[in-house]
Protein backbone atom coordinates (compact mmCIF):
# COMPACT_ATOMS: atom_id res chain seq x y z
CA UNK A 1 0.00 0.00 0.00
CA UNK A 2 1.28 3.58 -0.63
CA UNK A 3 2.55 5.56 2.76
CA UNK A 4 0.31 8.30 1.48
CA UNK A 5 -2.81 5.91 2.47
CA UNK A 6 -1.25 4.35 5.69
CA UNK A 7 -3.91 5.24 8.39
CA UNK A 8 -5.68 7.29 6.11
CA UNK A 9 -8.30 7.81 8.13
CA UNK A 10 -6.93 9.15 11.01
CA UNK A 11 -4.74 11.57 8.74
CA UNK A 12 -8.19 12.79 6.86
CA UNK A 13 -9.97 13.48 10.31
CA UNK A 14 -6.77 15.70 11.42
CA UNK A 15 -6.46 17.46 8.73
CA UNK A 16 -9.86 18.38 8.64
CA UNK A 17 -10.08 21.90 8.60
CA UNK A 18 -7.42 22.19 6.44
CA UNK A 19 -8.39 19.99 3.91
CA UNK A 20 -11.66 21.74 3.97
CA UNK A 21 -9.70 25.23 2.89
CA UNK A 22 -7.98 24.06 0.48
CA UNK A 23 -11.22 22.87 -1.58
CA UNK A 24 -12.34 26.21 -1.44
CA UNK A 25 -9.23 27.81 -2.59
CA UNK A 26 -9.75 25.35 -5.42
CA UNK A 27 -12.87 26.75 -6.57
CA UNK A 28 -11.24 29.91 -6.68
CA UNK A 29 -8.43 28.40 -9.41
CA UNK A 30 -11.07 27.00 -11.86
CA UNK A 31 -9.88 27.78 -15.08
CA UNK A 32 -6.38 27.42 -14.29
CA UNK A 33 -5.99 23.53 -15.02
CA UNK A 34 -6.11 21.91 -11.77
CA UNK A 35 -8.88 20.23 -13.02
CA UNK A 36 -7.08 18.95 -15.47
CA UNK A 37 -5.32 16.71 -13.08
CA UNK A 38 -8.04 14.99 -11.57
CA UNK A 39 -8.37 12.26 -14.02
CA UNK A 40 -4.62 11.21 -14.29
CA UNK A 41 -4.62 11.57 -9.76
CA UNK A 42 -7.86 9.30 -10.14
CA UNK A 43 -6.04 6.66 -11.92
CA UNK A 44 -3.09 6.89 -9.66
CA UNK A 45 -5.26 6.75 -6.57
CA UNK A 46 -7.19 3.74 -8.05
CA UNK A 47 -3.99 1.88 -8.73
CA UNK A 48 -3.22 1.32 -4.62
CA UNK A 49 -6.78 1.05 -3.95
CA UNK A 50 -9.16 -1.76 -4.21
CA UNK A 51 -12.93 -0.73 -3.27
CA UNK A 52 -13.46 -4.54 -2.31
CA UNK A 53 -11.72 -3.83 0.79
CA UNK A 54 -13.52 -1.20 1.85
CA UNK A 55 -16.67 -0.16 0.53
CA UNK A 56 -17.08 2.63 2.92
CA UNK A 57 -18.96 4.41 0.90
CA UNK A 58 -21.90 1.49 0.94
CA UNK A 59 -21.67 1.13 4.60
CA UNK A 60 -21.63 5.24 5.50
CA UNK A 61 -23.53 7.22 3.00
CA UNK A 62 -26.27 6.61 0.36
CA UNK A 63 -26.70 7.64 -3.03
CA UNK A 64 -29.25 9.95 -4.37
CA UNK A 65 -32.01 7.60 -6.08
CA UNK A 66 -33.06 9.52 -8.98
CA UNK A 67 -36.13 8.41 -10.93
CA UNK A 68 -34.36 6.57 -13.62
CA UNK A 69 -32.51 4.70 -10.95
CA UNK A 70 -35.84 3.34 -9.18
CA UNK A 71 -36.98 2.46 -12.48
CA UNK A 72 -33.78 0.29 -13.73
CA UNK A 73 -33.48 -1.39 -10.14
CA UNK A 74 -37.14 -1.68 -9.67
CA UNK A 75 -37.40 -4.00 -12.57
CA UNK A 76 -34.16 -5.84 -12.34
CA UNK A 77 -35.52 -6.89 -9.18
CA UNK A 78 -38.82 -7.59 -10.49
CA UNK A 79 -40.49 -5.47 -7.99
CA UNK A 80 -42.99 -2.56 -8.72
CA UNK A 81 -41.53 0.63 -8.33
CA UNK A 82 -43.69 1.79 -5.27
CA UNK A 83 -42.83 -1.46 -3.63
CA UNK A 84 -38.97 -1.18 -4.18
CA UNK A 85 -39.49 2.56 -2.68
CA UNK A 86 -41.82 1.22 0.23
CA UNK A 87 -39.02 -1.67 1.35
CA UNK A 88 -35.41 0.00 0.54
CA UNK A 89 -36.11 3.58 0.64
CA UNK A 90 -37.09 7.23 2.41
CA UNK A 91 -37.32 10.79 1.53
CA UNK A 92 -34.06 12.64 3.11
CA UNK A 93 -34.26 16.18 4.27
CA UNK A 94 -33.57 17.26 0.47
CA UNK A 95 -36.72 15.47 -0.86
CA UNK A 96 -33.75 12.69 -2.71
CA UNK A 97 -34.97 8.94 -2.29
CA UNK A 98 -31.99 7.36 -0.14
CA UNK A 99 -31.70 4.04 1.53
CA UNK A 100 -33.65 3.39 4.50
CA UNK A 101 -30.79 2.58 6.70
CA UNK A 102 -27.08 1.99 6.22
CA UNK A 103 -25.22 -0.11 5.38
CA UNK A 104 -26.36 -0.12 1.50
CA UNK A 105 -29.21 -3.20 1.95
CA UNK A 106 -27.85 -4.44 -1.33
CA UNK A 107 -24.04 -4.47 0.16
CA UNK A 108 -22.90 -8.25 0.51
CA UNK A 109 -20.86 -9.26 3.25
CA UNK A 110 -17.94 -9.33 0.61
CA UNK A 111 -18.57 -5.83 -0.11
CA UNK A 112 -20.22 -6.53 -3.40
CA UNK A 113 -23.38 -5.17 -5.22
CA UNK A 114 -26.10 -7.04 -5.51
CA UNK A 115 -26.86 -4.67 -7.66
CA UNK A 116 -23.89 -3.43 -9.73
CA UNK A 117 -24.85 -3.35 -13.30
CA UNK A 118 -27.66 -1.57 -12.76
CA UNK A 119 -26.82 0.56 -9.64
CA UNK A 120 -27.79 4.69 -8.85
CA UNK A 121 -25.66 6.80 -10.98
CA UNK A 122 -24.10 8.29 -8.03
CA UNK A 123 -22.52 4.95 -7.00
CA UNK A 124 -21.62 4.41 -10.93
CA UNK A 125 -19.80 8.51 -10.46
CA UNK A 126 -18.37 7.63 -6.87
CA UNK A 127 -16.17 9.06 -5.51
CA UNK A 128 -16.10 11.73 -8.11
CA UNK A 129 -12.18 12.09 -8.26
CA UNK A 130 -11.80 12.47 -11.62
CA UNK A 131 -14.62 15.18 -12.20
CA UNK A 132 -15.17 18.60 -11.80
CA UNK A 133 -17.51 17.87 -9.13
CA UNK A 134 -14.44 17.05 -7.10
CA UNK A 135 -14.33 21.16 -6.51
CA UNK A 136 -17.83 21.70 -7.75
CA UNK A 137 -19.20 20.54 -3.90
CA UNK A 138 -16.18 21.45 -1.42
CA UNK A 139 -18.36 20.43 1.29
CA UNK A 140 -19.20 16.83 -0.14
CA UNK A 141 -15.51 16.24 -1.14
CA UNK A 142 -14.41 16.82 2.23
CA UNK A 143 -17.19 15.15 3.78
CA UNK A 144 -16.02 12.36 1.53
CA UNK A 145 -11.96 12.46 2.43
CA UNK A 146 -12.79 10.98 5.56
CA UNK A 147 -15.14 8.11 3.93
CA UNK A 148 -13.72 7.19 0.51
CA UNK A 149 -9.28 6.54 0.64
CA UNK A 150 -9.23 7.69 -3.35
CA UNK A 151 -10.86 11.01 -2.34
CA UNK A 152 -8.32 11.34 0.30
CA UNK A 153 -5.08 10.53 -1.98
CA UNK A 154 -6.24 12.59 -4.71
CA UNK A 155 -6.35 15.31 -2.21
CA UNK A 156 -3.24 14.93 -0.43
CA UNK A 157 -1.43 14.41 -4.28
CA UNK A 158 -3.47 17.69 -4.89
CA UNK A 159 -2.07 19.39 -2.18
CA UNK A 160 1.42 18.44 -3.09
CA UNK A 161 1.14 19.51 -6.65
CA UNK A 162 -0.56 22.87 -5.79
CA UNK A 163 2.40 23.98 -3.49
Amino acid sequence: MNHLLENWELKAKEKQKANKQFLQKLQTKRGKGVEKLLPELHEEAFSHIDCLQCAGCCKTISPRFKTPDIKRISKHLGLKESVFIETYLRLDEEGDYVVKRTPCPFLGADNYCGIYDVRPGDCENYPYTDSYDFFKRPNTTFLNSTICPAVYYVLERLKTIMK
